[in-house]
This record gives structure tokens, sequence and C-alpha cells, in this order.
């Protein structure tokens, strides 16, 4: 029998078909504070998707979120077809929620070619099944946060993650602007690669911004910290599978101006480049009764 949580990420993705260019997704609260970006994300790219010819493969996406998702509203996806090649296609994505644009995102499509490859090594970091599967927070302070947060910080969601370097988001210490992540989905699925782009572009949105706030100390669960993606951009490299283990290492390479931006490589655990991510994050610190 298959994880109920998993299916339901999976018909979150599937999204209902309007007409040709025009799609409509719902929502999951996953304890965020607005619908999870990475949700957007998936159900724009499995939007443009349908409008592609299935042999043409997703290579890259850039996204900017323009406005919080409401999670009790279901959102529209608009398909604009900007182009197919002889080998690429282009589409635009316009996500629309209560009459107004909350994300556009573009995405190529590229028929698979043989060329030039390199690629850069993985981090020599432990093997997944060699790290404790710790929470973020103790049982004890778990009690102390807010219903909506909990759905965040429990382990009942699609995903699996084990830090290489786990850190109290409650109580956060200074550390340097990198971590290493293995993560991968709770149950196996379908051998489709256009669903597990879909869920990598899902799971992309976990960790990389917060990597950000490491050197400062801080974090999303602080009372006083406003955090919000952006932008986002994500790049398929080689095929790989959502429901087997991969290692999100991820860096910040600047923060400035409230702004943080994250870079991330994603490997398959025999050390296989298979994507990388970039995203661009607001970090504000306000006064006690600021919004």
């Amino acid at each position: 029998m298959s994880n109920p949580v998993v299916d339901e990420l999976i018909n979150l993705l599937q999204l209902e078909r309007l007409e040709d260019n025009l799609f409509r997704g719902q929502s999951r609260d996953i304890g965020t504070r607005y619908v999870f970006g990475g949700q957007v994300l998936g159900q724009a790219l499995s939007a443009a998707q349908q409008t592609v010819d299935p042999a043409r493969h997703a290579h890259s996406l850039h996204a900017y979120f323009l406005r919080a998702g409401d999670v009790e509203a279901p959102i529209v996806y608009n398909v604009e077809r900007s182009r197919d090649g002889h080998s690429f296609s282009a589409r635009r994505v316009v996500a629309i929620q209560h009459g107004q644009t909350i994300l556009n995102m573009t995405a190529s499509f590229h028929v698979p070619e043989s060329g030039a490859e390199h690629q850069f090594p993985m981090p020599l970091v432990p093997k997944p099944e060699d790290l404790p599967d710790v929470a973020m927070v103790t049982a004890d302070e778990l009690e102390k946060v807010p219903a909506q947060r909990k759905r965040w910080l429990n382990k009942d969601g699609p995903f699996q993650f084990r830090h290489v370097h786990p850190r109290n988001e409650l109580n956060p210490t200074r550390q340097p602007p990198y971590q290493n992540v293995w993560f991968r989905l709770i149950d196996r699925v379908a051998d489709n690669p256009v669903l597990h782009r879909s869920l990598l572009a899902y799971a992309s949105d976990f960790h990389l911004i917060g990597t950000t706030t490491f050197p400062h100390a801080l974090s999303y669960l602080q009372p006083n910290v406003r955090m919000a993606s952006l932008d986002h951009a994500l790049w398929f490299h080689r095929p790989f599978r959502a429901d087997e283990w991969l290692l999100y290492a991820c860096e910040s390479p600047s923060a400035q101006a409230s702004r943080g931006l994250a870079r991330g490589m994603i490997f398959t655990r025999d050390g296989v480049l298979v994507a990388s991510t970039a995203q661009e994050g607001l970090i504000r610190v306000v006064e006690s009764g600021e919004t």
C-alpha cells in the first residue's frame, strides 16, 4: 500500500486541466504561513511540461515569487507556449490566485543529446544511513511551538531529511554559511522522469534560503524574523530518482540589505551531480510589534 502523504503530493503536482494551456492546482498546508514555494514551483513545472512534447525534458526553470499564496484557495496556472524550436521548447507560466499573479516562471525543455561532460565532485560526507534521524527541535521544545509550526517541524511530510550537521532551529548558533542535507521521498513511486523532476522542484525549496541565516544565528522560527523566497532557479543535469537518497549541498556566498543569496548542488549517493539551484530570499529582522 502506498503512503497517503506521498499520494497527496503526487495528486497536488498532477493538476486539473481546464483548457489546453490552463491548469488548476490545490494546496497543502505543511505548517508554513503561506503556500510553500516549492509546491508552486512543482505545480508550475508540471503545467509547463503538459504542454511540451514528452520527448523534450525540462533542463531549467527561473521563477519569481511575487505574492504570498493562500493555502485555502486553488491556484490557476496559465501556460504561454513561447517557442518550439528544432531541439528546444520554451514556456512561460503565470500562477494566479484571487485574480492576482503570485508567481512568474519561465522553463526550457531540450531533446536529449550527447556532448561534452564534466561536473564538480560531491562533498565528502557521511552516508545517510550513518547519520541519526534527528528532529530539528526536541520533543519538549516542540510542545512550545504554535500548532501551525508543529506541522512544519514534525516528521509526517512526504520527504525524509538527514542533516550532516544538524542545528536547533529554536536556538541557533553562528555557523559557516553552508550545509549538507540528505533527502528522499519516503515511499517508492512510479518510474516517471517527469514526476521526479516535479518532485525535485518541490524539494529544492527546502533548506536553501535557510543557509543564508547560519552566520547570523537567525532562524525562521524566531518571532522577529521574516523570511520569504524572492526568486528560484533550478537546472536539471542528469537523470535521478526523488525516492532515492540525494545530497543537497548548499552554500550562501552573500547576505546584504535584508536579502540573502544561496546556491545548491544536488548529487546522487554515488556522486553524480543531477541538479543545481540558486535562490535569493528576504531575511528581515523586525522590531517587536512590526509586521
